[in-house]
């Protein structure tokens, strides 16, 4: 029976980033071991994929000597297990985890590459975090990036052989679940529960922006441009996420802004994105940085027009005036004239949303990619056998 472990840096990575894969793994015959730092969601990803897992107490910032102990640990782990392939996702569980199962023989090393967090950088943390990658992909043996865009910038700044790399299908890390990101399967009382949080008044265009509140996910770009143009005063800013003070916050006079302003409604992050989407009239991705942003491809499934930057793996998904607007990225000019565009164009918007849906049915659906993706390790695991 083979053996795959999966890592990611925090739990709720394995519990939405790739749900399904392990137990789509498991269901194959294979044994998988999960691992990641401790949280909230270990009990609940134990439970939905039915596998083990193990706890490494993986920090996001740049802390040597837990980042040390924690090769450690997964040293042990990986000479104790013996598994035949280790596969990471995210930055830090990336780096640690294929140091380790390097440094432990692991015979298959696999990361998947889903953002780069150097391409928001500046100065001297720029430079430290592309050695990261570097170091990364040096101790992988093989390296899929989750967009073609991620693939090229990788090649064209030398980061990684090109033989070392490799997309799975389309792209997309996990690809999405057409049967909960599906309008007919929307339940009534979250759809309630969400309008109540939401309060939209009567006839009031709704923006919908989801993820983290943190600087490089063009929140400040956003509240700017929503507050300056000339449909703040019928529509509403709804940001899903929560604040994240620790790494690259919002400046104090953001955060103020969307606290007071009655136009603009923060929500603490939910399980229930579908509905959300469902509610609103615009989906807005204003990130400076992504891999392949699986909320794009939410939206897609949700008939839902988008606007995004233009950016790796935004434009991967979104072509100008076929399949959304594209905006410069951190142009919050720009990005006013095109949500005063949406607001009056919105036939033009709905046939962009309806190209959308059509990609994303026809190239993302999640069965489809976690089954390309059990194929290649199958793949790599004939190979080595042959090797041998």
């Amino acid at each position: 029976m083979p053996k795959l472990i999966r890592i990611t840096t925090v739990p709720i990575s394995l519990k939405l980033l790739l749900a399904g894969q392990m137990k789509y793994a498991k269901e194959q015959g294979w044994e998988v071991i999960m691992v990641s730092a401790d949280g909230r969601e270990v009990d609940q990803v134990i439970k939905s994929e039915g596998v083990r897992h193990e706890i490494v107490p993986f920090t996001r910032k740049i802390t040597p000597i837990a980042d040390l102990k924690c090769i450690w640990l997964l040293f042990k782990l990986f000479k104790s297990e013996k598994p035949d392939i280790v596969h990471t996702h995210t930055p830090k569980a990336g780096l640690l985890g294929m140091i380790a199962a390097n440094l432990a023989g692991v015979k298959i090393r696999i990361h998947t590459l889903a953002g780069i967090p150097a391409m928001a950088a500046e100065g001297k943390k720029k430079g430290l975090l592309e050695a990261a990658e570097k170091w990364t992909y040096s101790n992988a043996t093989e390296v899929w990036p989750n967009s073609a865009g991620l693939k090229k910038f990788v090649i064209q700044n030398q980061l990684c052989p090109e033989d070392k790399l490799r997309i799975i299908g389309k792209g997309s890390s996990n690809g999405i679940d057409l049967t909960k990101f599906n309008r007919e399967a929307l339940k009534e009382n979250h759809l309630v529960a969400a309008t109540m949080r939401i309060l939209p008044g009567e006839d009031e265009f709704i923006i919908l922006s989801v993820g983290r509140l943190v600087k490089d996910k063009g929140i400040e770009e956003l509240v700017s441009a929503f507050l300056n143009s000339k449909i703040a005063n019928r529509a509403k800013l709804v940001l899903l996420g929560a604040f994240e003070q620790d790494l690259n916050p919002l400046s104090p006079e953001t955060i103020q802004t969307i606290q007071d302003n009655p136009r603009i409604v923060q929500i603490d992050w939910t399980d229930h994105v579908a509905h959300y989407l469902a509610l609103a009239d615009l989906l807005v991705h204003p990130s400076h940085r992504e891999g392949f942003p699986n909320v794009l491809l939410e939206a897609g499934a949700m008939q839902v027009p988008v606007i995004c930057s233009a950016i790796i793996g935004n434009s991967d998904i979104i072509s100008q005036q076929k399949t959304g607007l594209i905006f410069p990225v951190k142009d919050a000019m720009v990005l006013k004239e095109a949500l005063e565009f949406a607001f009056v164009k919105r036939d033009r918007m709905a046939l962009y949303a309806a190209n959308l849906y059509q990609e994303v049915v026809e190239n993302y659906d999640r069965n489809v990619i976690q089954k390309e993706v059990f194929n290649n390790y199958q793949r790599v695991l004939g190979a080595s056998k042959t090797a041998e």
